[in-house]
C-alpha cells in the first residue's frame, strides 16, 4: 500500500492539488525556475503519497536467508545488500521482490494475447528501426556507458529459462533468420506460492536493490573474494591498468549477455578509483587492516558513483534549467554547494540541505526498485552503431568499428590493442543517440549473444514490459495523474509518426505501448529522453539516497572517516578521469561536465 501518512496535512494537500493542476495545464518545464521547482516538490511529494506499492508482504515461500546480525553490520555494507535497514534486514537485499509505482491490482496479468499483440516484432520494425542516426548533442557517450554501467548495479531479473520461449509470430517477408523469432521469458519469482493464482504477479530483482556498486563489488561473498587482491584493501587491477580476466570463460563477464565496452571501461576506472581511495585511508589510518580499508573504501567510492550520477549524469541528460537545479538539490539542498561546504547542513530538511546526512526515510513503504523504474530506464537508443576510435593527441583515427567490434567478448580484443585513454577521449567526443522513434541501435536489432541467442532487443523491450505487466503508455499517464494522449495526433508533434503508430496499433491509442509513447511524445527542451520517464525518476532518483542509511543517518565521519566524506564532495566525474589518464586534461579543460561533449583539436 502506498504511504497515507507522508506529508498529509491540509496545507500540503492544498500545495500538491495546485502544482499538479499547475502541471497539467502549464508543465512543469514551461515556468520560470523557482515556480518548476516548487512544482516538482509538489509532484515528488504526491508520487511519494500515492505510488510507492509494496510487494514483499505478500505470501512468500523459500525467501533468500538473512545471516545473523554482526556488529559490523552497523558500518559496513552487507556484500548481499542486507541489514541496511537495521529493523528490516531483508530489505532490497538480493533476491528480494521489485516494488511497484502503480496499485497492485492494476498489474495485468501475463497473458500471451496481451504479451503478443501487438507484434512486438512488427513494433520494432515499424517503429523503432534506426533509419538515420539521430544525435543527442547535450552530452557523450561515456552517458552512454554510464547508464549501463549503473544498471548493473541496480536490477537484473536474472538469467531466463531456455524452455518454453515466447513464440513470436513472423510477418511475410520479414527477414529475421531464425523464423519464428524466440524471445526467453522472465524467470519466475522463486518464492511466489505455488498456489498464489490470485496473487498480482511478482518477480525478483537478482541484484541488490541499494546504490552500493554491486557492479564493481559483486553480490556474494565467493565473487567478492575473486575480486579483491587481499593487500591495503585493494581490488585486482593488472599493471598496465586493466581488470585480470578469470581463467575460466564461463566465469568472465565477457561472456555475459549485455557485456560491451563502454561498461567494461567504467568498470575498470572505478576499480582504479576505490585503489586510490584505499592508498589515502591507508596513508591516514597505517595501522587498519585490509578489511577496514576495503570495507570504507567501499562506501567512498559507492558514494561517489551517486554524486557523480545525481549531480553530474542526470543534469546532462536532463539539461533543462529547472532539472539542473533540482537534481543538484538533491544532493547539496537549495543553499547549494558553496554553502554545503563553507557550513555543513543549515537544516534537516532534505529540500535546503540536500538528502546525504538528513534522516532516513522510506515514507511508508518498505524500499524496493521497481517494475516501472525498470520499464522507464529501457534506454537502448543512447547507443550508437557506429565508433570511430581516435587519439587523444592529434584526435587522429585508429580504428572505425560498429557495436559489435565492441560487444560481448570481441571487446576484449579493443581493450588489449587501444589504450583507455583514447577509449575514454573517444567516447567523450562521441554523441550518443537521442531516445526517441526510429533511433535504436539497428545492430541491436539483430544481435548474436556471447551465447549464440539471436536477438531483437527492440522487440525484446516492447514485450518485456507487457510480460512484467507495466501498463501501456496513456494508462501509465493515467496512474501518474498525467494527462492521456487523445488521440495520436496528440500523442506526438510529429504527423508522420502519429500515421505511423497508427497504423501499428489499429487506430487505437489505448493500445499504444509505454515505450512507443515515450519515445514519441514531446520532450522538455534539453531532455535526452521523455517527460513520463522523468516521472518515475523525480519519484525514485530521491528514494534511493533516502531509503538508504549509508547515504542518511549514517553519512556521518564516524562512517565514513571525515576523510571518506571529503573525497566524495571534492571530487566529480573530471577529477576522477584526470586522476587516472592526465592525459586527457587538455580535452576535458573546456568542459564542467564530465558527460558534456570534450573539445577535439579542431574546437
Amino acid at each position: 500500500m502506498p504511504s497515507n501518512s507522508y506529508r498529509n496535512s491540509l496545507l500540503w494537500r492544498v500545495f500538491t492539488t495546485v502544482t499538479e493542476f499547475v502541471d497539467r495545464r502549464v508543465g512543469w518545464d514551461r515556468l520560470p525556475v523557482p515556480l518548476g521547482l516548487l512544482d516538482l516538490v509538489g509532484l515528488r511529494t504526491d508520487l511519494r503519497r500515492k505510488n510507492l506499492y509494496d510487494t514483499s508482504r505478500l505470501p512468500a515461500v523459500d525467501a533468500p536467508p538473512v545471516g545473523p546480525p554482526k556488529p559490523d553490520h552497523l558500518t559496513r555494507r552487507a556484500v548481499d545488500g542486507s541489514y541496511n535497514d537495521l529493523k528490516d534486514p531483508a530489505m532490497g537485499m538480493a533476491g528480494s521482490r521489485f516494488g511497484r509505482n502503480i496499485p497492485l491490482d492494476r498489474i495485468e496479468p501475463a497473458t500471451e494475447a496481451r504479451v503478443l499483440s501487438p507484434n512486438p516484432r512488427e513494433v520494432s520494425r515499424a517503429l523503432l528501426t534506426r533509419t538515420e542516426f539521430v544525435p543527442a548533442t547535450s552530452v557523450n557517450s561515456i552517458a552512454a556507458a554510464w547508464l549501463q554501467f549503473m544498471i548493473r548495479d541496480w536490477f537484473s531479473h536474472g538469467t531466463s529459462p531456455t524452455e518454453n520461449p515466447w513464440v513470436v509470430p513472423l510477418a511475410e517477408g520479414d527477414p529475421w533468420p531464425e523464423p519464428p523469432m524466440h524471445i526467453m521469458r522472465t524467470p519466475d519469482d522463486p518464492t511466489r506460492p505455488a498456489d498464489a493464482k490470485d496473487l498480482p504477479q511478482t518477480r525478483i530483482n537478482v541484484l541488490t536493490h541499494w546504490w552500493d556498486g554491486s557492479q564493481v563489488y559483486g553480490v556474494s561473498a565467493s565473487e567478492q573474494k575473486t575480486l579483491r587482491s587481499g593487500v591495503g584493501g585493494k581490488l585486482h587491477v593488472l599493471p598496465d591498468g586493466l581488470l585480470p580476466r578469470p581463467q575460466d570463460p564461463a566465469q568472465d563477464p565477457a561472456y555475459v549477455p549485455g557485456f560491451w565496452l563502454g561498461t567494461e571501461m567504467l568498470r575498470t576506472l572505478f576499480s582504479r578509483e576505490h585503489n586510490a581511495i584505499c592508498d589515502r585511508l591507508g596513508a591516514e589510518y597505517p595501522a587498519w587492516t585490509d578489511e577496514e580499508i576495503f570495507q570504507r573504501a567501499r562506501l567512498v567510492n559507492s558514494a561517489l558513483l551517486a554524486k557523480i550520477h545525481t549531480v553530474e549524469w542526470t543534469p546532462a541528460v536532463i539539461s533543462h534549467p529547472t532539472t539542473q537545479v533540482a537534481m543538484r538539490a538533491n544532493w547539496f539542498g537549495l543553499a547549494g554547494e558553496r554553502a554545503h561546504r563553507l557550513f555543513g547542513r543549515l537544516s534537516e530538511s532534505e529540500v535546503i540541505s540536500g538528502i546525504p546526512g538528513s534522516r532516513t526515510d522510506h515514507y511508508g513503504v518498505p524500499f524496493s526498485l521497481t517494475e516501472e523504474f525498470v520499464a522507464v530506464y529501457r534506454m537502448h537508443p543512447l547507443i550508437r552503431d557506429d565508433w570511430s576510435l581516435r587519439t587523444t593527441a592529434d584526435d587522429s583515427k585508429i580504428r572505425e568499428c560498429d557495436f559489435g567490434d565492441i560487444a560481448g567478448p570481441l571487446a576484449l580484443d579493443v581493450l588489449k590493442n587501444i589504450s583507455m585513454t583514447d577509449l575514454f577521449y573517444s567516447f567523450g567526443t562521441l554523441n550518443p543517440g537521442l531516445v526517441t522513434l526510429h533511433n535504436f541501435p539497428k545492430f541491436l536489432q539483430e544481435f548474436r549473444r556471447p551465447d549464440g541467442k539471436l536477438q531483437d532487443l527492440a522487440a525484446t523491450d516492447i514485450l518485456r514490459s507487457r510480460e512484467l505487466g507495466v501498463p501501456r503508455y496513456n494508462e501509465f499517464r493515467r496512474l501518474l495523474r498525467l494527462e492521456p494522449a487523445k488521440d495520436f495526433e496528440g500523442l506526438t508533434e510529429n504527423p508522420e509518426w502519429a500515421a505511423e503508430i497508427s497504423k501499428v496499433y489499429d487506430g487505437d491509442i489505448e493500445q499504444v505501448d509505454l515505450t512507443v509513447g515515450m519515445f514519441a511524445e514531446r520532450r522538455p527542451t534539453g531532455f535526452a529522453f521523455s517527460d513520463t520517464a522523468f516521472r518515475i525518476f523525480v519519484l525514485m532518483a530521491s528514494r534511493r539516497l533516502n531509503s538508504d542509511r549509508f547515504f542518511t543517518d549514517y553519512y556521518t565521519p564516524a562512517v565514513y572517516t571525515q576523510t571518506g566524506l571529503d573525497w566524495i564532495e571534492q571530487n566529480t566525474m573530471v577529477t576522477v578521469l584526470l586522476r587516472h589518464h592526465p592525459e586527457l586534461r587538455n580535452s576535458l579543460a573546456s568542459v564542467d561536465n564530465g558527460f558534456a561533449p570534450w573539445a577535439t583539436p579542431e574546437t
